[in-house]
């Protein structure tokens, strides 16, 4: 159900997005979701902002609590 609920909230989410989701929700680090891709930790930090204004969260809101609580 997340997902599908994560894709009918947002629906300009793309299959890499919603898979940084999946990966935050199970409150995995940047560094540990950096090795899983195979991206570099810059890499998942630029993925992570961009995600947050797809989803439009204040800079003060945490990104794992907002998907954990979704």
């Amino acid at each position: 159900n997340f997902f599908r609920n994560l894709k009918t909230a947002y629906p300009d989410l793309t299959p890499v997005d919603l898979r940084l989701c999946a990966l935050l929700r199970l409150n995995y680090s940047t560094k540990e979701i950096a090795k899983m891709q195979n991206l570099s930790i810059r890499g998942v930090e630029a993925a992570r902002y961009r995600l947050r204004k797809k989803i439009d969260i204040e800079e003060n809101e945490d990104l794992v609590s907002f998907m954990i609580s979704f």
